[in-house]
């Protein structure tokens, strides 16, 4: 059966990414709206970016308003700011809350509105031209077709989509991901870690998606630990951001499944970020997820060296499964009540959340069936 397989238009990864993208950075327009964080410009990262657009000649204005991951009010603000300032185009500096506001940005441009409004339809609209530069290696935002931002009216997360959406070129260099603390490291990686292994063992699965998977979790099994352990590590800075992007690639292609679908509920309800409240869910999820897919998680086990072509496909999933376990202890991921999540108003709401997750449509990608009283159980088991 004949496939679509998009990636963004341009990507420049690597040291020195963006001395080599510079050129191709003054082909989009004449003034820039950088969209980032206040911890960019703290740390000196956006003052890297600036110099970059000043030697190309290119103005620029700065929002930095983005607070935790995204809203539907930090863009109406972003939006704002872009038009009255005369912009044309648009760089997103940080992790996926910026890349994923300059997306939501962008789609309102030239035809308004708010960005709620594209709840359940695809985004087809004239965009002005967006560059992604990731700080993090973990969300792949900079490669895909979505961005996720949170409707304040409703209190739900909104996964929104369409090929628009991917930005014109992608800037992978490790010199951004250097900043990151251990807890972001490890956050976003086993973030990345869950975009690879969902797009593997999807029903949306496809041969090409399959091969940025496979080479993303062996790569992030092999150089997450030495990120997390020393963020000097230029090497293993530079391999996962590298996974970063095979994972968001394969993810773009053949969608998420069970653990995207619970988490974002767990985000827009008890604001825990995005990475994070994926790994608090992997052993859970991926527990109920085997039984559909022993092939598949059986050939991840073998690819990270867990398990061995002697093994059956249900013994190697379950030693996947066990080193899935063993990485998220050696990166200290907190319980739901080691992070402060109070018991009783999480189990209060989980109707609503298993309910949200299920109209997300990610869980059905699952290959095993799933229910909605499935998914309130692994909710559950949490505790």
């Amino acid at each position: 059966m004949a496939r679509e397989f998009i990636i963004p238009g341009q990507m420049i990864t690597g040291a020195g990414a963006l001395d080599m993208a510079k050129s191709a950075l003054g082909q989009f327009g004449k003034k820039a709206m950088i969209v980032t964080d206040k911890v960019m410009i703290e740390l000196g990262n956006c003052a890297k970016l600036e110099e970059a657009l000043k030697e190309q000649g290119i103005a620029y204005t700065i929002y930095s308003e983005i607070t935790g991951e995204p809203t539907d009010v930090m863009i109406d603000n972003g939006l704002k700011q872009y038009k009255e300032d005369g912009c044309d185009f648009l760089v997103a500096l940080g992790g996926g809350s910026p890349i994923d506001s300059m997306k939501a940005i962008a789609s309102l441009v030239k035809n308004g509105g708010n960005i709620s409004d594209y709840m359940g339809k695809i985004i087809d609209v004239e965009m002005p031209p967006m560059v992604a530069i990731p700080t993090t290696a973990g969300t792949g935002s900079e490669a895909t077709q979505f961005t996720i931002i949170t409707d304040t009216k409703k209190d739900i997360k909104m996964l929104l989509k369409g090929k628009v959406l991917m930005p014109n070129l992608a800037i992978s260099d490790p010199q951004f991901t250097m900043t990151a603390p251990p807890k972001i490291t490890a956050a976003t990686g086993l973030d990345a870690l869950c975009h690879a292994v969902e797009a593997y063992t999807s029903n949306k699965a496809q041969t090409l998606s399959d091969t940025f998977a496979l080479s993303a979790v062996k790569r992030i099994f092999s150089y997450l630990p030495a990120a997390f352990h020393d963020g000097k590590d230029e090497e293993a800075r530079i391999q996962m951001a590298v996974a970063a992007l095979e994972a968001g690639i394969a993810f773009n292609n053949a969608s998420v499944t069970l653990i995207h679908g619970m988490s974002r509920p767990i985000g827009a309800l008890f604001h825990v970020a995005h990475g994070l409240s994926n790994a608090m869910l992997m052993k859970e999820c991926l527990s109920f997820a085997l039984e559909g897919a022993y092939g598949r998680f059986g050939e991840l086990g073998r690819i990270i060296g867990a398990a061995s072509s002697e093994d059956s496909d249900e013994e190697a999933s379950k030693k996947f499964l066990d080193a899935v376990i063993a990485l998220t202890k050696e990166l200290e991921t907190p319980t739901l009540e080691e992070y402060g999540i109070n018991k009783e108003e999480f189990f209060h709401v989980i109707e609503k959340m298993a309910h949200d997750a299920m109209e997300s449509g990610s869980p059905q990608n699952t290959r095993r069936a799933i229910s909605q009283a499935d998914v309130e159980q692994m909710y559950k088991n949490l505790w």
